[in-house]
């Protein structure tokens, strides 16, 4: 049989004796039949697809003729150009891809264990995906997922939620990721795709207000001076000679300090980078510290655990105000209270604040209420608000 047919048909592939490959036309996808002389005489035949994969040139096998009709042939051939341009490799035995909802949840379970705070992590993880993404693609196979939909998740929240969808965005490119490391889709859909595709609204930088180096010591001065608590001016200045952060302050442990070596070791399981970190101590670093000691009778800064007097509040003014933080009150050894109002005119760095919020006493407090943050000192000869140390309890 010397004529070959423009496209393959059911009496050409029966009929065909003569070696060669005879493909099925322009719109074949690649198929063609295989005819080879047979080891008993005659011929075999076979179905093979010309692919590219990854760029490379490929031959599949899709079985042999007359197992395989020409129709078949032709189904799995298209089944296989499907699976290519979705970016899987339809050499790999069949698999069941999962949905984003299934995946995300096998992403959450590997990361889980390493997250610093997990349960905080995979609660936020698991309520913005919710929000914003399960309603959209949480159905579909990651496979299926595409650019588009991703756009689709994030445009809605673009410009007015700029931080969540920036995160959402970057779980949805984690679990994408898993998904290409597994084989079952070639690219990330949530990754540089999109990124020129998103607006530009990046929200302006401000940086905190800083307190120049020259008038730390006289910012000092007026918090020894102001009329808050004792234990809040001590609690702030060991802050400031350490240069430590208010929540490592708030939890130092008497442990934590080597009086004889002047250095306090902060271990790494309270480090926000997961180090330990050795902290050398001023002299005056050793004063406050000797003078915090001499709260533990009136509950302030500086109370160790198990050494609160019986008469002390359950749950003293500060970061045990809240039912929460009365659960820790046995794990905490130092207590800080309230940072109260009336201490410093200008916020030293990286103490927030929320300008014009109200400051109410909260119940149990021996503490006068407080006046609003001031974003500048009083004119008036009194001494304005210290910003608040990030963790204390709000109102």
């Amino acid at each position: 049989m010397n004529n070959r047919p423009l496209m393959l048909s059911a009496t050409f592939v029966r009929n065909a004796n003569r070696p060669g490959r005879y493909g099925d036309g322009r719109g074949g996808l690649g198929l063609g039949l295989l005819v080879r002389p047979a080891l008993r005489g005659g011929v075999s035949k076979s179905w093979t697809q010309s692919v590219r994969i990854d760029g490379r040139p490929t031959s599949l096998g899709l079985g042999r003729y007359p197992v395989v009709t020409l129709a078949m042939a032709r189904e799995r051939a298209l089944e296989n150009a499907r699976a290519i341009a979705q970016g899987r490799d339809p050499r790999r035995s069949a698999r069941v891809v999962p949905t984003f909802a299934d995946a995300l949840e096998t992403v959450i379970g590997i990361h889980a264990p390493h997250w610093k705070d997990r349960a905080g992590s995979e609660r936020q993880w698991r309520a913005s995906l919710a929000a914003y993404a399960l309603p959209r693609i949480g159905d579909k196979t990651v496979d299926a997922v595409t650019s588009a939909d991703v756009m689709a998740v994030l445009l809605p929240i673009w410009s007015t939620k700029r931080v969540t969808a920036g995160r959402v965005r970057q779980r949805i490119g984690a679990v994408m990721k898993w998904a290409v490391a597994q084989g079952l889709r070639a690219d990330n859909p949530a990754g540089d795709a999109i990124s020129a595709a998103l607006p530009r609204t990046a929200p302006v930088q401000r940086h905190q207000r800083a307190l120049p180096h020259t008038e730390v010591r006289a910012a000092a001065a007026r918090v020894r001076g102001c009329d808050a608590s004792r234990g809040i001016r001590l609690a702030f200045e060991f802050l400031v000679l350490t240069a430590a952060r208010s929540g490592e302050v708030r939890n130092a442990r008497w442990g934590e300090i080597d009086r004889d070596g002047a250095v306090w070791t902060i271990p790494a399981e309270r480090m926000k980078n997961g180090r330990g970190h050795r902290v050398p101590l001023s002299d005056r670093a050793l004063e406050v510290l000797d003078e915090a000691r001499e709260l533990a009778v009136a509950g302030g800064w500086g109370v160790p655990v198990g050494e609160r007097p019986r008469h002390a509040p359950e749950a003293p003014v500060g970061t045990l105000a809240r039912p929460r933080c009365r659960r820790r009150a046995a794990r905490l050894p130092l207590q800080l209270p309230r940072l109260g109002g009336g201490m410093l005119g200008r916020p030293a760095r990286g103490l927030r604040a929320r300008p014009g919020a109200r400051q109410r006493r909260p119940r149990g407090s021996r503490l006068p209420a407080q006046r609003p943050v001031r974003e500048t000192p009083r004119t008036d000869g009194g001494v304005g608000c210290v910003r608040r140390l990030k963790g204390t309890a709000q109102p």
